[in-house]
């Protein structure tokens, strides 16, 4: 009776080493403290009717940039673990520690964590904000497609984030596997616990609520464009989101696939990878980086499009060759799907099949170059301000081209087979994801916070914590690339003192901790950004002179984006109704809105248990999460009561009240407030939280 309504859920899950116990204390502690918080400000109704039940993308983008920002410390926490641990790896270690701190699978699931939690839940997270923001404005839609499969897709996601750290509270262990659970070592056979399970679980939630995200920008981007905006009038960043989501289309479900293959494995006995009754792992190998490779490209599509937009408004120039950037990054999406058995050139495939994927490694950074060299034309002659923004994307030429060089080096079979499992090939990777991917989303955030909050970021901080990310990832990877030539491989937790390599273990770890101070600094700029926000106000629309339809409209926009769809007849829209004397006037008309709806939260918390109990082997749980998971589909698709019409009247006294409320406002004068002074404030504010508290609730 015990297993059939716990399955495999005992005394012995519960939290018993010091790093499992203090994260389930962590996670514990955290929604506690916000919960009592709302309690205090009375702010639960508002944070349930007014954000957790919304279907505006823009309040969507907003969660999704909160909640892959948490993760981003969770997983940069994960990062200095396992450096500290590299740095006093060696039994004579100058630090005095006998192969570190953390046992060798202590380490490896720290590993693992690591990696997933920056790619799915990191990356994807920031990148998926972008878009359910951006876009939309971008093309003049005043929605999505369907809004409620984007609160689906979030709920997924957060579903898969809190997956992915269910192992603190119940478990004691997550994969020890690589992050892509490498086979056979992912098979029961070698990691009989739940750690593999939660890794499994974690991934097919998110990954189902990513492909239903993907076919849903799709269709709004291909059918709901402004009057006039073709797709070769369309912007940059648009066409990179569509690039993406057509990959994202193209290899989610085979992730679904290969993750059911394993769980068959694993639950039902299977053999798919195996390395007994016709088992193949190598077909594990190849069926997981035919998606995970063209993973990278999803993620650093759209920042290739945040770049063009960024590169275009700081240049005050048009961006040289449109069509050769749209070829570019079609270019860029074809290839990114042939180069996948470049990550083991050493399974002995055989030089036909080694040199032909070494050859299509190589063709797909032609047009990646000629991205840049369009970026770099359009710099040309430009009369450049050095914001923010624009620093990122310089930071990004220099630490991309050198993931491009590693690359085009590993992409040689005979280079490969001495660099492949080494910690050259994590530089050449880390290079790409922080220098495109980070630095991409870091310069959209900058760039388009004023369109999101209201008012621009502080310069001065941004600049510090760039130059943080910048001297960091130098301190951090360029070490790698010389340990990997040494013979360092990666996953290594301990290593021999005579090699000599702990002084750049240590550096890799100083590295870590300047990387550090820049996401705390990245932090301080927006609560410093926040306090200043009068004087930072962005009370145009427009506070960069930008190119493209979001900035037609308010900072922040309304529910409906724009009051009225304009009439597109160039690429840089915005622009041109500027150079014309401005928008046309306003012809107010209805507006269907959706209603809010929890329905996406009820489905993702049926998917949740499902997946839970899955991992714990609870069948009847099993049987109860699908129940409901069809039940709430089928009322969601019975109600037909999801929208409602904001007439014409109500959008013009909305517009005329914005635009009174903006005429009244008037700017404070001063000086940027510095780090120090912030941060002594922020110490004042924290001893006294209660009656800071109490303020706001009064104000």
């Amino acid at each position: 009776m015990k297993e059939f309504w716990l399955g495999r859920l005992s005394l012995h899950a519960l939290p018993h080493e010091w790093f499992t116990i203090g994260g389930t204390i962590g996670f514990i502690l955290m929604p506690l403290v916000a919960l009592a918080i709302l309690i205090r400000i009375k702010g639960w109704k508002w944070l349930w009717g007014e954000w957790l039940t919304s279907v505006d993308p823009k309040k969507i983008g907003i969660m999704y940039f909160i909640v892959a920002g948490f993760m981003l410390l969770r997983g940069g926490l994960d990062a200095l673990m396992v450096w500290l641990q590299q740095a006093l790896a060696p039994s004579t270690s100058v630090l005095g520690a006998a192969h570190g701190y953390l046992s060798s699978d202590h380490f490896q699931q720290i590993f693992t964590a690591h990696g997933n939690i920056m790619v799915f839940f990191v990356a994807m997270g920031f990148v998926f904000g972008l878009i359910n923001y951006i876009v939309p404005l971008q093309i003049g839609a005043r929605d999505l497609a369907s809004p409620f499969l984007n609160t689906l897709g979030f709920w997924l996601y957060v579903g898969g984030v809190v997956m992915v750290n269910m192992f603190f509270g119940l478990g004691g262990e997550y994969a020890a596997t690589g992050w892509l659970a490498v086979a056979p070592l992912s098979e029961t056979q070698f990691s009989p616990g739940v750690g593999v399970d939660y890794w499994i679980w974690s991934l097919q939630i998110s990954g189902i609520g990513t492909t239903l995200a993907g076919i849903n920008f799709i269709m709004t981007i291909l059918k709901m464009r402004a009057p006039g905006m073709t797709l070769w009038k369309m912007p940059l960043f648009t066409w990179g989101s569509l690039c993406s989501m057509l990959m994202v289309v193209a290899i989610f479900p085979l992730l679904t696939a290969t993750l059911f293959l394993m769980f068959f494995d694993r639950y039902l006995g299977m053999h798919f990878f195996t390395t007994a009754l016709g088992g193949n792992a190598m077909m594990y190998t190849n069926l997981i980086w035919m998606w995970g490779h063209p993973e990278v490209y999803v993620l650093v599509l759209p920042a290739f499009g945040v770049f063009s937009e960024v590169v275009a408004t700081f240049s005050r120039k048009r961006i040289a060759s449109y069509t050769s950037q749209v070829v570019g990054m079609l270019g860029v999406t074809l290839f990114a799907l042939s180069v996948w058995l470049h990550h083991f050139f050493t399974m002995g495939a055989g030089g036909d099949v080694n040199a032909f994927f070494g050859v299509m490694t190589m063709v797909i950074a032609v047009p990646t170059s000629v991205l840049v060299f369009g970026w770099i034309a359009t710099m040309h002659k430009g009369r450049i301000r050095f914001s923010v923004p624009m620093l990122w994307f310089l930071g990004f030429i220099g630490i991309f081209a050198l993931g491009g060089i590693s690359g085009v080096v590993l992409a040689v079979p005979p280079a490969d087979f001495q660099l492949h499992n080494s910690l050259f090939l994590v530089a050449h990777f880390h290079s790409n994801v922080i220098g495109g991917v980070l630095f991409g989303i870091f310069a959209g955030i900058n760039y388009w916070f004023p369109k999101i909050a209201g008012f621009r970021l502080n310069e001065r901080i941004g600049k510090n914590a760039f130059w943080c990310w910048i001297v960091g990832f130098c301190l951090s990877f360029i070490p790698m690339y010389i340990l990997g030539i040494m013979g360092a491989t990666r996953r290594l937790d301990h290593y021999d003192a005579s090699t000599g390599w702990q002084p750049f273990y240590i550096m890799m770890f100083i590295g870590g901790l300047v990387i550090a101070a820049g996401v705390a600094l990245q932090i301080i700029q927006v609560i410093a950004s926040f306090l200043q926000k009068r004087r930072l106000a962005d009370l145009t629309g427009d506070p960069w002179d930008g190119r493209t339809l979001e900035w037609a409209t308010s900072s922040p926009p309304p529910s409906y984006n724009l009051a009225a769809i304009p009439e597109v007849t160039t690429r840089d829209a915005f622009y041109e109704f500027k150079n014309q004397g401005g928008l046309p006037k306003t012809q107010y008309e209805d507006i269907r809105v959706p209603y809010n709806t929890a329905s996406g939260i009820y489905i993702a918390g049926f998917a949740f248990a499902t997946c839970f109990a899955f991992v714990w082997h609870i069948i009847w749980l099993v049987v109860v999460g699908i129940l409901g998971i069809i039940v709430c589909v089928i009322a969601r698709t019975f109600n037909d009561n999801i929208e409602y019409t904001l007439t014409a009247a109500e959008v013009e006294k909305i517009e005329e009240d914005r635009k009174k409320r903006t005429e009244s406002q008037v700017l404070e004068d001063g000086e940027d407030m510095s780090v120090w002074e912030f941060m002594k404030i922020a110490i004042v504010w924290a001893l006294g939280l209660i009656g800071f508290k109490r303020r706001v609730h009064g104000n």
